[in-house]
């Protein structure tokens, strides 16, 4: 068992003594703190603070998707070192707001690139409230209340992925994190301490977060085995079960699959029930990288298509992507909790001891400090209530579908795959991948949409991914008319 916080705070009579007479008897620097100012001030710089932040969010619908001239001023402002004395706020963040507005624009309407990143308003003033309360939550005992609000959203996502009793929910900084977390749980639960034998397996339209977790963890390279995926870009059961046969056969230890739920190039959705089949029956750990795809659970249509996810041993999310939150926001469910717990906990007499009923999240992961993220996505949900994100959700399925159908009926277009979430790959027609880039670069000559590209079975596709809670009909149809023009250009 830890050992309890140690005794009373104060200088102990021994210390305080000599002190004072080194001192003149004066202690220095009593009272109020310098970085405290009067509380007049406080709320002056709070309200500077929220001025920016709402004029920031509504220039978002007319702001470019991306800014990268004049740079280098900016950047010789930013790069000098803090000064003796201190400057104005309202200064400082008219120069966060200079800086803000170079690069990507990931908050815009109208970006459309990578997996855009919402960064709902009300989530920013619960990391707010969160940084100014500053409570430790890694173990229950210092902030238990709060340690309950964070795990209320976790059980509330288990419930949501029908995992059962025993599954432990943890907030991370992202879906890399979380999964490396599951690839060390994996790792513990088939391998033991002795595992440079074992083999993991991804598709070859998986997230590289697997090979970085993996390449982390200690494994070698060719640890991680790649199986083609099919013709609808997704994980082949057969031929994941032909792979882990013949690697068994090879004096390997298979442990690990990672099916997508929401593949990075063309946001496909694997078979998860038929990779769970061969996962059950192969004694697999399966884990599901549902970063981008997992929140659409939410939609009866994204239900249907996540099906057999339920059968997880572990899932990865990003709130920060299908719950709109700010960057920094990701989450691993676990189905065994006490087997993510089991790979991850290290006992120290100087913690507190366990608090009864709730979890000591330093205990199911990677970190013992950390940054109260609980805040950020309760104060949300609550706020705005699920049914305003399942429709939110429900509407990016439904603009998918326009744009998939728009672009599909255009003879100079190839759009080979129907989008099962959110996402819409297509190119030239005929066209080489100099001329898609080409094409990608007319379409940003707008100013209105930002899309990207990708490498999909040797060739350049330019995607949409249709995700940002700012991305409305208007701007998807607007990306459809923008498209349409630039191919006939």
């Amino acid at each position: 068992m830890r050992r309890r916080y140690g005794g009373g705070g104060g200088l102990t009579s021994s210390y305080a003594a000599p002190y004072a007479a080194r001192m003149g008897n004066t202690v220095p620097g009593g009272g109020r703190s310098p970085f405290d100012p009067p509380i007049d001030q406080l709320v002056e710089m709070g309200g500077q603070a929220v001025d920016f932040a709402a004029r920031f969010v509504e220039e978002r619908y007319t702001a470019p998707n991306a800014d990268m001239g004049d740079l280098e001023e900016l950047l010789g402002l930013l790069g000098a070192f803090p000064p003796n004395s201190g400057r104005s706020f309202q200064d400082l963040l008219e120069l966060v707001g200079q800086a803000a507005a170079k690069g990507f624009d990931p908050a815009n309407p109208g970006f459309m690139a990578y997996i855009p990143g919402g960064g709902l308003y009300a989530s920013a003033l619960g990391d707010f409230l969160a940084c100014v309360v500053n409570r430790y939550t890694g173990l229950a005992r210092p902030a238990p209340a709060l340690v309950q609000l964070e795990q209320s959203v976790l059980r509330w996502l288990c419930d949501l992925f029908g995992l059962p009793s025993s599954a432990q929910g943890l907030l991370t900084p992202g879906g890399s994190m979380s999964t490396f977390a599951a690839l060390v749980a994996a790792r513990g639960s088939r391998l033991g301490e002795h595992f440079l034998d074992g083999a993991l397996y991804v598709s070859d339209e998986a997230h590289h977060s697997v090979a970085k977790a993996a390449k982390i963890a200690g494994f070698p390279a060719d640890a991680v085995r790649v199986v083609p995926a099919d013709e609808a870009l997704r994980f082949d059961p057969e031929a994941l079960g032909e792979a882990v046969r013949r690697d068994r056969a090879a004096g390997r230890r298979p442990f690990l699959v990672v099916a997508s739920a929401g593949t990075i190039n063309a946001g496909m959705v694997d078979p998860l029930d038929a990779v769970a089949d061969v996962a059950e029956r192969e004694n697999l750990w399966l884990h599901v990288d549902a970063a981008y795809g997992g929140f659409f659970q939410l939609t009866d249509r994204g239900r249907a298509a996540l099906r057999g996810i339920e059968r997880a041993d572990t899932v990865t999310l990003d709130p920060h992507k299908g719950l709109f939150l700010p960057y920094g926001t990701g989450c691993l469910l676990a189905r065994d909790g006490a087997t993510l717990r089991a790979a991850h906990d290290v006992a120290a007499h100087y913690l507190p001891d366990v608090t009864d009923g709730l979890p000591d999240f330093a205990a199911y992961g990677p970190e013992l400090t950390r940054d109260f993220r609980g805040l950020r996505i309760w104060l949300p949900l609550h706020l705005h209530g699920t049914e305003a994100f399942r429709d939110a959700l429900d509407e990016k399925l439904d603009l998918a579908y326009y744009l998939h159908q728009h672009l599909d009926a255009l003879p100079e277009l190839e759009v080979p795959w129907r989008p099962d979430l959110s996402l819409v790959a297509f190119r030239p027609r005929g066209g080489t991948d100099a001329e898609c880039l080409r094409l990608l670069d007319r379409i940003h000559d707008s100013g209105r949409v930002w899309l990207s590209s990708a490498p999909i079975r040797g060739r350049v596709f330019l995607r949409a991914c249709i995700l940002s809670h700012r991305s409305r009909s208007e701007r998807v149809e607007e990306l459809a008319a923008i498209v349409q023009d630039a191919v006939s250009a």
